[in-house]
């Protein structure tokens, strides 16, 4: 539940605070709020004022996730241990973003970073999903996280190809790609942190 409400708000009040022009969700990258500028990279304008909170928000939430991973309970070694790799390239990977800002051309651990944050976290909201007996949850909601998984594998593929040609609905695809499984993990910490098993 953390993790989500961490990049929620911090995306929400980075944008908020990005007023000439004012950001959109649906035309600009979710990095540029990282770039403090101004500056134009990939063919947009990027100027965030409150990069720094933005970028703070993506390295704690990632570290986040590993450490609510490491928290789970009644999983076997072999589950826990691809849970636990999967938490840890997903965090490494949303580190490397925040560390490197999508203000240049040629930032490859930017591109990396942000590949790895994407594979990582929908990569686990699928494992977290299939594993749904043994943490307990309902069947319905790991078929969601599950479903929400393969949505934001989906939107990844349209992000990369038909929205990166065209540029049209770049930021809303982007978001598609990460909005699934940070929903999953709410959803997932609600219902563990309910006072009685779901069934």
């Amino acid at each position: 539940m953390a993790s989500g409400g961490i990049y929620f708000a911090a995306e929400f009040i980075t944008a908020a605070a990005w007023t000439d022009p004012p950001y959109s969700y649906t035309y600009h990258f979710i990095s540029n709020l990282g770039v403090h500028g101004p500056s134009t990279a990939l063919g947009q304008h990027m100027y965030s004022p409150l990069a720094a909170v933005m970028n703070t928000g993506f390295i704690l939430f990632g570290l986040t996730v590993p450490a609510a991973v490491l928290m789970l309970r009644g999983l076997p070694a072999g589950r826990i241990g691809a849970l636990i790799a999967t938490a840890t390239l997903m965090a490494a990977g949303s580190t490397l973003v925040a560390l490197f800002p999508g203000d240049n051309d040629a930032s490859v651990f930017h591109g990396l970073g942000a590949l790895a944050a994407f594979g990582g976290g929908n990569t686990l909201a699928i494992l977290l999903g299939r594993a749904h007996r043994l943490l307990g949850i309902s069947r319905r909601l790991g078929r969601t996280l599950v479903l929400l998984g393969v949505l934001g594998f989906a939107s990844l593929v349209v992000y990369l190809t038909v929205a990166t040609d065209t540029g049209i609905l770049i930021g809303f695809f982007e978001r598609g790609v990460i909005y699934p499984f940070l929903i999953g993990f709410i959803a997932l910490g609600a219902a563990l942190k309910a006072p009685t098993p779901m069934r």
